[in-house]
């Protein structure tokens, strides 16, 4: 006989758990939180292997994803990190000082500072980018399984 909810008490409230039936989605979500953090493990080691923290490696992927071609503003790229403007400062003044990229002036509006892309910049992004995909690739199948009913 499948267990049935029962109902609790919590902060004055009543809460309906599931009994042993949401088992399963538990199990799932756990899988899923696990890959997810041997996804970021495997970035972070990526990342390390040529010379960046994994901070630069999403400051280039931010500028290299942009979709306007003239590279995202500092507002940008810190909306992208879910991070402050003033870390963004820092961090592209770090990876500038290591060449991957540049500060260019906006052409139509002098006040607007665009990051782009060095041509080293672009040699290590497109090669994390390629592992990246291989790695995605063969964690489909798994994610797609976790995920599945």
């Amino acid at each position: 006989m499948a267990a049935q909810p029962r109902e609790t008490q919590s902060a004055g409230q009543r809460k309906r758990v599931r009994g042993p039936s949401g088992r399963p989605d538990y199990t799932r979500l756990l899988e899923f939180r696990t890959e997810l953090r041997r996804f970021d493990r495997f970035s972070r080691d990526r990342a390390q292997e040529l010379g960046l923290t994994q901070t630069q490696h999403q400051l280039l992927l931010a500028i290299r994803g942009h979709r306007d071609e003239r590279g995202p503003t500092i507002g940008e790229v810190a909306d992208y990190l879910l991070v402050q403007h003033h870390t963004v400062v820092g961090l592209a003044d770090r990876t500038a000082d290591l060449g991957l990229i540049a500060r260019n002036r906006d052409p139509d509006d002098h006040r607007i500072v665009r990051l782009v892309l060095t041509d080293e910049g672009h040699t290590r992004i497109n090669a994390l980018t390629a592992v990246h995909l291989e790695e995605l690739r063969r964690l489909a199948p798994l994610l797609d399984a976790i995920l599945s009913p």
